[in-house]
């Protein structure tokens, strides 16, 4: 199966999301790796005066005994209070919602927002969990062995690839 899905034409679909999710005083969190690169450039082409947040699922994760500390536990970097402020969570790809549910547990050991809304880039289905996106750019199903990657070049151009995984346990 050959599957082509235009990332930068999905960002121009998130930024116009993001942007009517936009609030005074809101900030944005993205989530470690592809989430956190949506984050920077989303916040910097709406022109947000608070720098983005990055926000790390390992020390949280259901899977943590399998998974390790890999290399992204020095990734949460919330240069702001989240006390009584609303949040938006910016991630590239939502399928089982454990990322998610991993990442709210470590934004809450930061404090408490006002609210917290999801914005992603895709939403492929095959949730585990009740989370479910304020904003999705695309909705498309891909089969529990293939892994959908954001990847982005050095001139900050977003690219996916779709990669075949031989444990779906793996799978976000």
């Amino acid at each position: 199966m050959s599957l082509h899905l235009d990332a930068e034409a999905l960002y121009t679909e998130l930024l116009a999301g993001v942007r009517a999710l936009i609030v005074p005083d809101v900030v944005l969190v993205g989530v470690w790796s592809g989430g956190a690169w949506l984050a920077e450039r989303l916040q910097r082409d709406l022109g947000l005066a608070t720098p983005h947040g990055v926000i790390s699922s390992t020390l949280h994760r259901d899977d943590f005994s399998s998974r390790g500390l890999g290399s992204t536990t020095d990734a949460t970097n919330l240069p702001f209070s989240v006390d009584g402020r609303p949040i938006v969570l910016i991630d590239d790809v939502l399928y089982t919602g454990r990322t998610i549910r991993a990442v709210i547990n470590e934004l809450f050991d930061f404090g408490r927002p006002a609210s917290v809304q999801l914005a992603v880039l895709v939403d492929r289905g095959g949730r585990q969990l009740p989370i479910q996106p304020a904003y999705a750019a695309a909705r498309l199903a891909l089969p529990a062995t293939q892994q959908l990657a954001l990847d982005r070049d050095d001139a900050g151009q977003f690219r996916f690839t779709v990669q075949d995984i031989q444990d779906t346990k793996e799978a976000r």
